[in-house]
């Protein structure tokens, strides 16, 4: 038999990594983003959010906008009576966020062509707390149950496996095996449309050099609908993971915060790095906690993650996956 420290740690360990590809869901819109147009979309946290409130709005059959027009009306309208199925409303939530992709470009990305990135970057924090505001008035403040029957609790196939091997039964949410299958199915499907399509190619051009995509024929509005269409998808499916375990509720959006570490590890410009990255992530917060949090007090969650950053960018600025940029003075 194992020595019960090494059993414990090893099951740490398992949930450590099912954690990091939630984390890694969240870091693939930012790479995405980041792919297309060279910036920092500070916007994905609140994407993923407005996916999941649309998603829960929809499926409960809720008026949006209700609070405003009952405030404003003397009327006492919460919802349509009707409940949409799950494949329905992850549907016409997917064709919201195509939508709004088309929004956002319209109104503000094309009024930004070479400008500089930073100037992008600070569209993309009013862009989220717009959104966030948004969320709020169309579909409440309230914590919402999301329910599109994805399994969830323990795995007791895995429970009567290990239990068999090691005397012990680890606990793995069946939540957390689903979120893995799912991105690991979306960083295959990402990589190949990166590499092998016209698309992907152009999405490439755009992000090197914004006149020179111009100039050869790209449209510089279509990457950019066609580039953020898929970062909401991407936003849709981490809201539904997310909004699944904890519950849908605004700190919901912080999980932005979560997904710089694992981009500066996997690197801004690598796909399968975001998945990497969280892996490393999510393991090495779970197993530091469980063998340094005793002696030092407990709570290392909270910045274990931006430390192994930190030192990331002190030696590898370009991350694991990273293209190296060499600029000629």
């Amino acid at each position: 038999m194992l020595p019960d420290q090494l059993v414990y740690a090893m099951e740490v360990t398992l949930n450590g990594l099912m954690a990091g590809v939630m984390y890694a869901l969240v870091a693939l819109g930012f790479v995405l983003i980041f792919k297309a147009s060279g910036i920092f979309n500070y916007a994905q946290g609140v994407l993923a959010l407005f996916a999941a409130l649309t998603l829960v709005g929809l499926q409960n059959g809720q008026i949006p906008f209700a609070h405003l027009i009952n405030a404003a009306l003397g009327t006492n309208l919460h919802s349509f009576g009707w409940t949409l199925p799950a494949a329905l409303a992850i549907a016409l939530t997917a064709l919201v966020m195509v939508g709004l992709a088309w929004a956002i470009e319209r109104l503000i990305l094309k009024h930004l062509v070479n400008q500089e990135p930073i100037i992008l970057f600070m569209a993309t924090i009013g862009l989220a707390y717009f959104l966030e505001g948004l969320g709020d008035v169309m579909w409440g403040a309230d914590i919402k149950m999301l329910d599109v029957g994805l399994p969830q609790g323990i795995s007791e196939g895995i429970e009567a496996v290990t239990a068999e091997w090691f005397g012990y039964g680890f606990f793995i949410d069946r939540l957390d095996i689903v979120a893995t299958l799912v991105a690991a199915a979306l960083v295959a499907a990402l990589t190949l449309f990166s590499q092998y399509t016209k698309y992907g190619r152009a999405l490439r051009a755009v992000a090197d050099d914004h006149q020179a995509a111009l100039s050869v024929g790209i449209s510089l509005r279509f990457v950019w609908v066609l580039v953020w269409s898929i970062a909401g998808f991407v936003a849709l499916i981490a809201g539904i993971m997310w909004g699944a375990k904890s519950g849908v509720q605004f700190s919901l959006s912080l999980i932005a915060l979560k997904a710089l570490p694992v981009l500066m590890l996997g690197g801004f410009t690598s796909i399968p790095g975001a998945i990497v990255g969280g892996l490393i992530i999510g393991m090495g917060e779970k197993l530091f906690e469980f063998f340094a949090g005793p002696l030092i007090g407990g709570a290392t969650e909270n910045w274990f993650a931006y430390v192994l950053a930190l030192l990331f960018l002190v030696f590898r600025p370009q991350g694991l996956f990273g293209e190296r940029i060499i600029e000629r003075v």
